[in-house]
């Protein structure tokens, strides 16, 4: 299996203006840096010492990465990528009509063929059957790959490089998300990867946050676009995007995932739609 290596700033305060020119982000959001909490400015002043120290504890801060971070960060970007399993499955399946009617067609086969309903009725359970054996068996693959190159070294990959940065967001003392910038010369443009949070700490905002310090990390280095390309099969996803400022650019249905052999066998039981997205910030 041929895995390749992505490619490989200080961070500096963003000014008021600069972050008003963000889409999908509120004017009255205080930018602070990566050691800072997200929040109003005025908010905290106002509360008595109960309810300060309550926002606190629901507080979520974004950080950049460190060494000791890593166990966590693997922890949620495996569990995050291995839940995208039963969702290509089934949810995916929603989204490739052609594979719909193949099964359709492969169902009706095995009737003419054998002439039995009990072995008819059986026919669609063996095709989901082999369909989540190949899902598992590729994104286990991707992982693997992923796993032994950026996220085996992320230092080395993503805070070595100067236009290059790894964040997690913390809260309760604990990392709960994660995502990535790398930066790429040769269009001026900074890729969004590896965007991730636990699943137990859904629905608060955080992966919005993350989003927003790529973008802020953009700006801050003069990157004239944000990219980024998603496999995702949830809606919530790619309304994410959306609602940070990202457009769709290009989408196909018959991705080929990183460590794929493209077996007949594989192709068959196994499709994902592949979308890229752009944010651009200025133009060149």
């Amino acid at each position: 299996m041929h895995c390749s290596s992505p490619k490989m700033v200080c961070e500096t305060k963003i000014v008021a203006d600069e972050h008003d020119a963000i889409p999908g982000t509120k004017k009255d959001s205080m930018i602070v840096s990566s050691s800072h909490m997200w929040g109003p400015s005025s908010a905290s002043t106002a509360l008595n010492p109960v309810e300060d120290r309550d926002m606190k504890k629901d507080a979520v801060f974004i950080r950049e990465f460190e060494r000791g971070d890593h166990v966590e960060v693997r922890r949620i970007f495996n569990e995050g990528i291995t839940e995208r399993i039963p969702n290509t499955v089934f949810r995916g399946l929603r989204q490739q009509p052609k594979t719909q009617f193949l099964y359709a067609l492969l169902t009706l086969m095995c009737f003419v063929v054998t002439k039995s309903f009990a072995l008819t009725c059986c026919a669609p359970f063996i095709l989901m059957g082999a369909r989540y054996y190949y899902s598992r068996k590729v994104i286990l693959g991707y992982l693997d790959c992923a796993l032994h190159t950026d996220m085996a070294d992320i230092e080395a990959y993503y805070m070595k490089p100067t236009g290059s940065c790894f964040w997690v967001a913390m809260l309760e003392g604990r990392v709960v998300g994660i995502v990535a910038a790398q930066g790429r010369e040769e269009d001026n443009t900074v890729e969004l990867r590896r965007m991730s949070v636990d699943a137990r700490y859904r629905g608060k905002g955080i992966a919005k946050s993350l989003g927003r310090r790529v973008l802020e990390f953009a700006v801050r280095n003069n990157y004239a676009a944000v990219v980024l390309g998603t496999t995702a099969v949830k809606m919530a996803a790619h309304k994410l995007y959306e609602s940070l400022g990202f457009r769709r650019t290009a989408r196909s249905d018959d991705y080929r995932l990183p460590g794929m052999s493209r077996t007949p066998l594989e192709r068959l039981f196994f499709q994902i739609r592949h979308s890229r997205y752009r944010l651009q910030l200025r133009e060149e």
